[in-house]
């Protein structure tokens, strides 16, 4: 699996960037190899004279520049200002040269090639200081593997980001980036044989050069690709992982905050209440209710989503232990449109809602709490004016908090919470289940 981690990431480019360099410069390794393997003593240089004749003799300057090749003949053979120059001649040089027959009978004919000097074969590679073919090679691996680096680095960032967008603004600086590498390309000097930089060059552009450093961008750009579509799916296993054990948790939290002992002795107190009045009639009904409350949040506790129907009917006796318990200071006033009661919202949302508004608001007859449940707009307002208790009961947050999660977990919405000075309101998204089934 791969992890966002700064230096495997580092490494796994480098890996990439190295191979991309090696079958970039593969055909030029390939043909070093092959002429490495090929090559044979040159034949010697009066050998290699076809057409041309071989003159031996000695290498006379005149104060002008220009200069003779006086042969044993003592004939002379015209050696150009410019040639002497450039091949570093020098006065008193002995020459075995290549010889240009003259124009006209009268003319003298014209040093072509030096074949020696001064007994030595003549290295025209040295004399223009040309890098070694080993150098050159060392230098584009070097190149090819810096460049796609930094391309790399740049299209598979630690912290990636899997928009669309994004990637293909990553890829717009890559190229960008790749076509200022481009100008700074090592390449030899055709004339001189001197290493220097592309933008120096008299042509900056190689065909050859611009051939390579492309097929390295569309390579880096592959990759990258590849790299994305790998990480998206590892990425969705891992949050696929994640929700799983966060469905388990919440469950689990659900359910132990939901079977609150502390209710449940209230409600015994309740029943136990009635029973000691004799309210006989009531008593039967709030067993009923209990019965079917605890029997509600048992066989929902594993259900995902559940219509407003059912949930108002879990409230009708839910609410209905409190209105036992509090008597005339509290009341459930719902106002939901008969139409919206097929709308779907995760199961037990409403309990502990109201549960909270009990829990942390105080209630007398002089200022009875009323919770008020609504639909507007495709969610479920839960209301009630605040009044809080001279002594708080202690608050462990997991009610809300649990309700928050499951609707992210099943909807993949959010709850609203509208806490003013004077209502505290929570908002849960309703779903259609015209648009759910897809019709």
């Amino acid at each position: 699996m791969l992890r966002h981690a700064k230096y495997p990431n580092v490494l796994l480019n480098l890996l990439v960037a190295v191979a991309v360099s090696l079958v970039v410069n593969f055909s030029y390794m390939l043909l070093l190899l092959v002429d490495s393997r090929n090559d044979a003593p040159p034949p010697p240089p009066e050998e290699m004279l076809a057409a041309d004749e071989a003159e031996a003799g000695l290498l006379r300057v005149s104060p002008d520049g220009h200069g003779y090749l006086i042969v044993e003949t003592g004939d002379s053979i015209y050696v150009s200002m410019s040639r002497i120059r450039r091949l570093d001649l020098s006065d008193g040089d002995t020459l075995l040269a290549s010889v240009t027959p003259p124009a006209e009978p009268a003319a003298h004919p014209v040093l072509k090639k030096v074949l020696r000097r001064n007994g030595v074969e003549f290295d025209y590679g040295a004399l223009f200081k040309r890098p070694s073919e080993s150098l050159t090679l060392t230098l584009q691996l070097i190149y090819f593997l810096l460049l796609s680096f930094i391309l790399l680095s740049v299209l598979t960032p630690v912290k990636y980001d899997y928009s669309r967008r994004r990637f293909i603004v990553r890829c717009c600086w890559g190229v960008v980036i790749a076509a200022g590498l481009y100008f700074l390309a090592p390449v030899t000097e055709w004339r001189s044989g001197r290493l220097l930089f592309n933008f120096m060059a008299p042509r900056m552009l190689d065909y050859v050069l611009l051939l390579k450093c492309s097929f390295a961008v569309v390579v880096s750009l592959l990759y990258s690709w590849i790299y994305v579509l790998i990480s998206q799916q590892q990425a969705v296993a891992m949050e696929n992982e994640r929700l799983k054990n966060e469905n388990l948790t919440t469950r689990y939290n659900m359910l132990v905050g939901q079977i609150n002992p502390h209710f449940f002795f209230n409600s015994l107190n309740s029943l136990a209440m009635l029973v000691r009045e004799k309210h006989d009639e009531k008593a039967l009904t709030y067993i009923d209710q209990l019965s079917y409350t605890f029997r509600y949040i048992i066989q929902n506790g594993q259900s995902t989503l559940i219509s407003l129907g059912e949930e108002l009917d879990f409230l009708e006796a839910y609410g209905y232990l409190f209105k036992i318990r509090y008597a005339d200071k509290l009341f459930v006033e719902v106002d939901v449109p008969e139409a919206c009661r097929s709308w779907l919202l995760p199961a037990l949302s409403l309990q502990p809602l109201v549960g909270n508004a009990v829990k942390h608001n105080a209630i007398t007859r002089a200022n009875p709490l009323r919770i008020g449940v609504r639909v507007a707009d495709g969610w479920l307002e839960v209301s009630n004016r605040k009044a809080p208790k001279l002594e708080p009961e202690p608050s462990t947050g997991i009610g809300l908090e649990n309700l928050r999660n499951r609707v992210r977990l099943i909807t993949g919405r959010e709850i609203e919470i509208v806490d003013t000075e004077a209502v505290f309101t929570v908002r849960v998204p309703l779903q259609n289940p015209a648009v759910c089934s897809g019709r």
